[in-house]
């Protein structure tokens, strides 16, 4: 009988035993901590699970593909989860200026909180694979050779045991092992790196004011070019008619942790939008704060040796600045790849691991070049510096965010990119080009693009305008 053994009951890891599953007779996932056991509820062993999550569009069609169709997106909406447009369900303010909103396009991405993403995904997967189980258990090293991994050594509480399998999967995420592991078998001199630009989010959910149940999704962008620290807030409309508000700052701009200062750092953005509305809105939760944002990645790929039957994925491999929204799609494009992969090959295949993690990396890597080439510009930034390719990335990248102020091809390229359903070249096209050369053939906007409604939505929640007008009444 065959077996897959999956270690780390996260998104990768879970959405690595959908892979597996119609391809083994049995898929065993290891967990270390505790899963929430009747919904949706934040999990200790996530460090950015309080914060603004979204799922972009390369992402979910990934998830899609490895599960039921529908199943992910139908519990994820039906539990309250928002799909938002990204032509004209989002007001964001650029490093380059406010981007318009144009009428709705098949670009969308999911909203929510981390927990019942999680829960959906795990839900969808369980239920939908009879060969699937979650054991908890803490791995203690592999079993096998430098040549093959047949399994893992899990701690039982007493002695050690052997759970052999003809592959297996470490999705344990950030705080992986596997470089430890992989010494122990004798594989050593991994390359890794890191490039942190400091970032701290701080994050506090507010109660949707009346009224404001359809507002867009608000956004302002940290500039990276301004040779300052950067800083960006988000209102992001999450399940449970809440907004799920984050700000984030790299090093030398963090945000404060206090209700007042965390409304003041709002404020003192290049447009303080985001401070106006949750002026009046209600808070219902304290402010969490993180500092787990560096990009991290272990270049497996280009390991001298590597075991056959062992793969990894996720954060387990590399880990993203959560800004830039891109880790859980590529923890499920990593997935897929493994699905596609392997089934039509036999698993004792000589050098399949290493092929497939060498195509995982091809995701990693076009994720990889999009967060660093932009924190690398940031003061203080530790781990990396800028190339000359990264300063030519740079002036272009710029140059078709300002196109895309006005340029509906421009920004339609940004979308793709962003939303992981295009490949980073997509900018290079012969029509996203004309587009950035030929700048946006629009003016500027000085204002966020609101509708008259969204206005006097704006208007009424905004008691900081209120405490700075002059009372008309005579004073006594």
């Amino acid at each position: 009988m065959s077996r897959a053994v999956i270690v780390g009951a996260g998104l990768g890891g879970v959405l690595a035993a959908a892979a597996m599953s119609p391809l083994v007779d049995e898929v065993i996932i290891l967990e270390h901590d505790d899963l929430p056991a009747d919904g949706p509820e934040h999990r200790k062993g996530l460090p950015q699970g309080r914060h603004a999550h979204l799922l972009m569009a390369g992402g979910l069609a990934a998830m899609e593909a490895l599960v039921p169709a529908g199943s992910i997106t139908g519990q994820l909406l039906d539990n309250g989860a928002r799909e938002i447009s990204l032509s004209s369900g989002m007001v964001t303010l650029s490093s380059e200026g406010w981007l318009r909103r144009w009428r709705s396009t098949h670009h969308h991405m999911l909203t929510c909180t981390r927990a019942l993403l999680d829960w959906a995904v795990r839900t969808a997967v369980l239920e939908g694979s009879h060969n699937v189980t979650i054991r908890q258990a803490h791995v203690l090293h592999l079993l096998g050779s430098a040549r093959r991994v047949g399994g893992v050594v899990v701690d039982t509480g007493s002695a050690p045991e052997n759970l052999d399998a003809d592959f297996v999967v470490d999705a344990t995420g950030r705080g992986s092992r596997v470089l430890h592991w992989l010494a122990q078998l004798g594989i050593t001199g991994v390359e890794e790196k890191n490039v942190d630009s400091g970032l701290v989010n701080a994050t506090r959910i507010y109660r949707t004011p009346a009224g404001a149940g359809n507002f867009p999704l608000t956004m302002v962008q940290a500039n990276p070019y301004a040779g300052r620290p950067g800083r960006s807030a988000v209102i992001v409309p999450i399940e449970g008619d809440r907004w799920m508000v984050s700000l984030a700052g790299t090093r030398g701009g963090e945000p404060p942790a206090d209700p007042d200062g965390f409304l003041a750092y709002t404020l003192a953005l290049p447009h303080p939008i985001v401070g106006r509305l949750i002026s009046g809105a209600e808070p219902l939760t304290d402010i969490f704060l993180s500092h787990s944002t560096s990009n991290s990645r272990r270049h497996l790929e280009k390991a001298r040796d590597w075991p056959d039957g062992l793969v990894v994925l996720g954060d387990a491999l590399a880990t993203f600045n959560p800004a830039y929204g891109q880790g859980m799609s590529v923890a499920a494009l990593g997935a897929l790849e493994l699905r596609r992969q392997i089934e039509n090959a036999d698993l004792d295949a000589t050098g399949l691991a290493r092929r497939v993690q060498r195509r995982i990396a091809r995701h990693v890597t076009a994720a990889w070049n999009v967060a660093v080439s932009q924190d690398v510009l940031y003061p203080g930034v530790r781990g990396g510096r800028q190339t000359a390719a990264d300063r030519v990335a740079a002036r272009y990248t710029r140059r078709l965010t300002r196109a895309a102020t006005g340029s509906l091809p421009a920004a339609t390229a940004l979308w793709e990119v962003t939303g992981l359903t295009a490949k980073p070249s997509r900018v290079l096209r012969p029509g996203t080009l004309l587009a950035t050369l030929g700048g946006s053939p629009l003016p500027p906007l000085t204002e966020p693009p609101l509708t008259p409604a969204e206005r006097a939505i704006l208007a009424a929640l905004d008691t900081t305008r209120r405490k700075d007008t002059p009372s008309s009444t005579p004073a006594a």
